[in-house]
């Protein structure tokens, strides 16, 4: 059974495939597209509220033809005592996918290696891949030439900024890795990466593609993406104050994205906290591809799902 936990879970030899089929959705807008969902339900437990994942994969569940089925993870018994291995288990019996929000990574990789069915990681702590492949067929629709999604990515390189020990900065470290890209990081020194992505990229067998830096000028210079996320996620409230007296000279002001490349474009994966992390004077840049970035969750989600349910039936 094919699940999608990680980003080294698709091999790069089956990406090609994979941002065409998401192009392809995207040109239809879905709705004339084989409905490989039909007759199916895949059910979505969140223990995270959202907006974009969770309407992106409601959407996209219904326009391959499938019912989507929304847990909230307090709502059923996985929140009340229910061990995360019985949880896999009953519902492998009545739906056909699992599409899962959490904060421990352990948590999808336990339902993921004890039920029947595929499992998508649609954010943990460690990683948010469904995020990192749309962000990289956003450029990628940008760059390409002669049809190579894909192929336009090598070489690359992103600047990420802010906090360099969490998901976002964890996946592109690891996304990046697999895409040929060059990832240059910046944050303060006790956010840096740590020792666990540096594991997995060695597991993975991929090269370490990244630099971490404390100098976010540094880090931007001759970069084609800057991109940078909350300072402060869902669960680290407390620690808000903080953070932003650490990471203030890490926010992307127009002055800082100007020492990009000229045709640079600026990335966000939303909500963003205009006046924290980001000025609104780039976000609102002609280069500011953040509402493309946000609409192709739908479209490559699609293609990922579409994907997992053919391989699954094979």
């Amino acid at each position: 059974m094919q699940h999608f936990l990680k980003e080294t879970d698709f091999k790069a030899s089956e990406l090609p495939a994979l941002f065409n089929l998401a192009a392809g959705l995207k040109r239809g807008r879905g709705r004339e597209a084989a409905p490989v969902l039909a007759g199916q339900t895949w059910a979505m437990i969140f223990a995270k509220s959202s907006t974009r994942t969770r309407v992106s994969f409601e959407v996209g569940i219904h326009e391959l033809g499938g019912n989507p089925l929304f847990l909230n993870k307090n709502d059923i018994q996985l929140g009340r005592g229910e061990t995360v291995e019985d949880t896999a288990r009953v519902l492998s019996r009545f739906v056909h996918g699992l599409v899962v929000r959490t904060y421990e990574h352990a948590e999808v990789e336990r339902l993921a290696a004890h039920g029947t069915i595929p499992v998508i990681n649609a954010l943990t702590d460690f990683l948010h891949p469904c995020q990192i492949y749309t962000d990289a067929f956003t450029m990628a629709e940008r760059w390409a030439q002669g049809g190579d999604l894909f192929g336009s990515l090598r070489g690359r390189k992103i600047a990420y900024l802010g906090d360099c020990s969490f998901n976002m900065a964890n996946s592109w470290i690891l996304g990046g890795a697999l895409f040929g890209m060059r990832v240059a990081l910046a944050g303060p020194p006790e956010f840096g990466p740590g020792p666990e992505i540096d594991a997995l990229l060695a597991q993975e067998g991929l090269p370490k593609n990244y630099e971490f830096t404390t100098d976010a000028h540094e880090a931007v210079r001759d970069a084609d993406v800057v991109y940078t996320d909350v300072w402060a996620s869902m669960g680290q409230e407390e620690e808000a104050k903080e953070r932003i007296r650490v990471m203030t000279p890490y926010a992307v002001t127009a002055e800082l994205f100007a020492e990009a490349k000229p045709d640079a474009y600026f990335m966000h994966c939303l909500p963003a906290h205009a006046g924290e992390e980001v000025a609104q004077e780039v976000l609102d840049n002609p280069r500011s591809i953040i509402f493309d970035e946000a609409e192709n969750r739908l479209h490559m989600q699609k293609a990922i799902m579409a994907t997992l349910a053919q391989n699954a039936r094979a």
